[in-house]
């Protein structure tokens, strides 16, 4: 991209954010949650102190942490306990997933484009990176993998809230094949879902290689080195959803699956087959316990 156009994709991302409220919003028990576990000198108690204020959120924890989710032995009955179990890192992840959650609200904007379905998408991507981390070598711990495949297409919610018309046109033209969804974007729209959700991330102030696979995940190629291989990682699990067909599939469903993708990520063919099936056999489950209160 030249200059120009560059500097008028940044525009048209900053009035999006400025005009989008709500959503460009993190709850003030997540922010707090994220501030303690960034912070070295944060104990348990810490954590435990700011979660048990709010109850909606420690049954949400606690809900999670005693599904097949983690396999733990015995149901766990207070967050003190899960957090030692599981870890300052686990829990931060599950307060951002309860979080973003109640972002996909709302009803269709286009035939082709249901906010529910990107959330279906969303947590099938989760999913599949976690999946994805354990089979071929983690990189991330796996809760921090399944939050970055999570909220990799967060960016679509600030558009379908500041541009609907212009995202349903995106929707529409592209299940016509008119092009790329990444195309359609920067033509409609003047930005991509990618660039809307880095600029999010940064105004919440999530880690920095987080914001990256935001940013990047659908050309992990421009990342650093040292986040290539998480980037190809998210990318994969998104394609591999997309073509799948699990919930709103059309960012990734035109981009093909290689075998340097499957090199650089450490999984075979095999393997991927057997994460697909396995992706099949949790996903409900993923998406019911995630959704719920």
């Amino acid at each position: 991209m030249g200059v120009d156009v560059v500097s008028e994709s940044k525009t048209v991302v900053a009035k999006a954010l400025a005009s989008v409220g709500d959503i460009a919003t993190l709850p003030e028990v997540t922010v707090k949650i994220i501030e303690t576990v960034e912070d070295a000198r944060s104990t348990a108690r810490d954590l435990h102190d700011i979660i048990k204020r709010d109850p909606a959120l420690s049954a949400k924890v606690l809900k999670v942490v005693n599904s097949s989710f983690y396999g733990l032995p015995g149901q766990i009955a207070g967050i003190d306990r899960a957090i030692v179990l599981l870890g300052l890192s686990a829990v931060k992840n599950l307060a951002i997933a309860a979080s973003i959650a109640r972002l996909f609200k709302g009803g269709q904007i286009s035939e082709h484009f249901d906010p529910r379905e990107l959330w279906r998408h969303s947590v099938a991507v989760g999913l599949a990176s976690r999946l994805l981390g354990k089979a071929g070598g983690e990189i991330l711990n796996l809760d921090e993998l399944f939050v970055a495949g999570l909220i990799h297409d967060l960016g679509v919610l600030i558009e379908r809230q500041a541009f609907p018309e212009k995202l349903g046109e995106v929707c529409d033209r592209c299940a016509a094949g008119e092009g790329t969804f990444l195309d359609l974007e920067t033509r409609i729209v003047g930005a991509d879902h990618q660039q809307f959700g880095e600029a999010l991330t940064t105004k919440w102030r999530f880690p920095r290689h987080l914001r990256a696979v935001i940013g990047f995940h659908h050309h992990p190629e421009n990342l650093s080195a040292e986040l290539q291989k998480l980037g190809n990682l998210i990318h994969l699990a998104d394609m591999l959803c997309c073509h799948e067909e699990l919930g709103f599939c059309q960012t990734a469903a035109q981009e093909e699956l290689t075998e340097e993708l499957l090199e650089a990520v450490g999984v075979s063919v095999e393997q991927l087959t057997e994460i697909r099936d396995q992706l099949l056999e949790e996903l409900d489950d993923a998406v019911s316990m995630l959704t719920g209160a």
